[in-house]
């Protein structure tokens, strides 16, 4: 682990320090890259379960059990991009365990840290109520996380996502080139369900922990918001 140096950030900037989990995702990995170039964050801390390759003056890693978090470094912002699909899991369980018991264990530790703001990077169509299993476990984790009580909770609910995936099959690449070329038909209560590029919700996020003039509360950005957010 290298520990900050203070001395490396440029003075008159006005400093916070992140934590990232899910920093090898799609997402993730972008978000990465966007923190640790961005001169307000003295300081990211990235959770893994094993060594990355990633190298910068301002990471700090650490590799951790999700499934037994210990004690957080006490940070100001929270991103979580933790995810996967039923397929890569394996089942259902496994799933689950992933996209919510593995976000909850960090949301808890984050918050009894000291953790004003919870990016969570979550699914369009997510519904607790929801009769497809992979939405209803999205919503089941969004409103736990209501319950925790964060000063600010920021929800991202992103369509279909585009970028270099680290696994990529022929099915999902035809699916993905379908669905880029459908997107632009889409309009009005359909933009929600344009595919989106995985770089502008790592940008979007970080535009959300830093909105002036916001109330306390619980924000949540469907996939067109999102969109909107990355291009201000």
């Amino acid at each position: 682990m290298r520990l900050h140096n203070p001395s490396e950030i440029p003075s008159g900037t006005v400093h916070r320090t992140a934590l990232l989990v899910g920093a090898t995702g799609l997402t993730g990995s972008t978000l990465l890259t966007a923190l640790l170039a961005d001169s307000r964050y003295s300081a990211v801390y990235t959770l893994v379960r094993k060594h990355a390759l990633t190298s910068h003056a301002k990471l700090i890693e650490h590799i951790v059990d999700f499934a037994a978090l210990p004690t957080l470094p006490k940070v100001d912002d929270v991103f979580c991009c933790l995810g996967t699909t039923i397929k890569i899991a394996g089942s259902t369980a496994a799933f689950h365990t992933v996209d919510f018991d593995y976000v909850m264990n960090l949301a808890r530790a984050a918050k009894k840290s000291g953790a004003q703001r919870f990016m969570v990077m979550s699914s369009l169509g997510a519904n607790a109520q929801s009769g497809v299993f992979y939405s209803r476990v999205k919503g089941e984790m969004e409103e736990a996380l209501r319950e925790l009580g964060f000063a600010e909770l920021h929800i991202f609910q992103p369509s279909f996502l585009v970028g270099n995936r680290a696994i990529s099959r022929p099915g999902e690449r035809l699916g993905i080139a379908a669905f880029q070329i459908i997107s632009p038909l889409l309009f009005g209560p359909t933009r929600k369900y344009r595919a989106i590029e995985a770089t502008d919700v790592a940008r979007a996020m970080i535009s959300a922990a830093w909105l002036q003039k916001k109330k306390e509360g619980v924000y949540v950005y469907l996939s067109d918001e999102i969109q909107k957010m990355a291009d201000a």
